[in-house]
């Protein structure tokens, strides 16, 4: 499962360093660019693929290569061909890494001027680097022409919009703040249910510990921030949680030092001192009974439901993290049209099947997530996905942006935040993290 870790987001700051940040102004008209990739003696990785002699065509570069993604791009791309015929799709998926092979690929065409067609990124702020450098266009005019403004929730759609423009076009959504069991562990626990506030699971946690369980299983360190944003969604709300991303919520003031004293408490109920390598390997530990409480993404469904063939509902179960009943704390997969694009209209008709309903209902079953359209057919999406499109489609939900995933937080910001994460792990100084991340917001912003 492709995921935004902090270690994806260093190495792409890093290849864009060296890329001259020319004016933010866009243009909706195709730009022709010159193919430097020979005389800058790039790397063959860097290179477009062979393309077939004659004919239109749109070369799709993503990551999507794995189980679920793979047969998701693969019915996505027959319902393009079936609307394009004359156009050939050349899919430029790379695979490894959960994505990091792929964007240090895309950051060496990026700099050599020779862009894919159309790009996958996720949709937020994880682009502010490649609209700083003019690499984009502007695509709020083909979200006009195509109506999707309408078809899109407003949380969505602010939270992809950057300087009141929008780059790239949402395919699925992924919901982030999620807390996943097994209903046995707690009926043995004798546990009517999971915690519906943090308060409520410290205190859970402490009889689950005293019962020789973990209350909470941990992975890395993305893991940890996957969790840390969901304990201050929980105990802030959504919007003092959004503010702490617009420049609006005080990272110094009482409520978020104790939103993160919350965490740290959190933190002390869960296995960190033997964190597993991976989100699978820690949702390994809530499947076989060690621990009791995972925070994960809501991909966990697609591991436990179809790899460990599990069955949802009977051997496990979801509810939202603490405290964020009604919210809906969204990551999202999308595509982008680069300027210098060779096929720039073959590349147009590409982003029109990633808006599109018949585009995105051929997908999400498959990927195991929901449409970004609130129009889907719903008799596509079943178990799991039929409550996570229930809920992303009721206008009451609250959608905010996830910030271990790129939707809220710039690249420089989010490594800023890992590394003052990693120090507070440790000293558990919460005013101390508080502070760093805070500058950290003003000198990246």
């Amino acid at each position: 499962m492709r995921r935004c870790t902090s270690a994806v987001a260093l190495s792409f700051a890093a290849a864009l360093l060296t890329v001259s940040a020319c004016s933010k102004k866009t243009s909706p008209k195709k730009e022709p660019a010159e193919d430097k990739s020979a005389d800058k003696g790039t790397d063959t990785a860097a290179k477009q693929p062979e393309q077939p002699a004659g004919g239109a065509q749109v070369e799709v570069f993503s990551w999507w290569t794995g189980p679920g993604e793979q047969e998701g791009l693969d019915a996505m791309i027959a319902d393009f061909k079936t609307k394009n015929p004359g156009i050939e799709v050349i899919n430029a998926a790379v695979s490894g890494g959960a994505g990091t092979n792929a964007k240090a690929i895309l950051a060496n065409r990026l700099q050599a001027g020779n862009p894919p067609d159309s790009y996958q990124r996720h949709a937020g702020l994880e682009l502010a680097d490649d609209i700083k450098a003019d690499k984009l266009e502007d695509l709020t005019s083909l979200y006009d022409q195509q109506g999707w403004k309408d078809k899109m929730p407003k949380g969505l759609l602010e939270a992809i919009t950057i300087d009141g423009k929008i780059y790239s076009v949402p395919v699925n959504i992924h919901r982030a703040n999620l807390m996943w069991f097994l209903p046995k562990t707690l009926k043995e626990l004798g546990l009517s249910g999971p915690p519906k506030t943090w308060k409520e699971f410290l205190t859970q946690a402490a009889a689950i510990k005293k019962k020789g369980k973990t209350p909470l299983a941990v992975g890395p360190q993305w893991t940890q921030k996957h969790l840390l944003e969901t304990v201050l969604l929980g105990e802030l709300g959504p919007d003092k949680y959004t503010g702490l991303w617009n420049g609006k919520t005080d990272w110094k003031s009482a409520e978020v030092i104790g939103a993160l004293e919350t965490f740290k408490k959190v933190l002390s109920f869960s296995d960190i001192k033997t964190a597993a390598a991976d989100w699978q390997p820690a949702a390994d530990r809530v499947a076989d009974g060690t621990a009791v409480y995972f925070v994960m993404g809501d991909w966990l469904d697609g591991y436990w439901g179809r790899a460990k063939k599990m069955a949802f509902k009977t051997d496990y179960d979801v509810a939202p993290s603490p405290g964020t009943t009604g919210i809906y704390d969204f990551l999202s997969d999308s595509f982008t049209l680069p300027k210098g694009a060779k096929n720039h209209d073959a590349a147009v008709k590409w982003l029109e099947e990633c808006g599109s309903t018949e585009g995105q209902d051929a997908f999400n079953p498959q990927k195991g997530s929901v449409p970004a359209r609130t129009d889907a057919d719903k008799s596509k999406y079943k178990d799991y996905l039929a409550v996570a499109l229930k809920d992303w489609q009721d206008p009451s939900t609250k959608i905010v942006g996830s910030l271990a995933h790129g939707a809220v937080a710039n690249n420089a910001l989010n490594s800023e935040i890992d590394t003052a994460l990693g120090l507070f792990a440790a000293s558990g100084d919460a005013k101390a993290f508080a502070e760093a991340v805070g500058k950290a917001y003003e000198a990246t912003k």
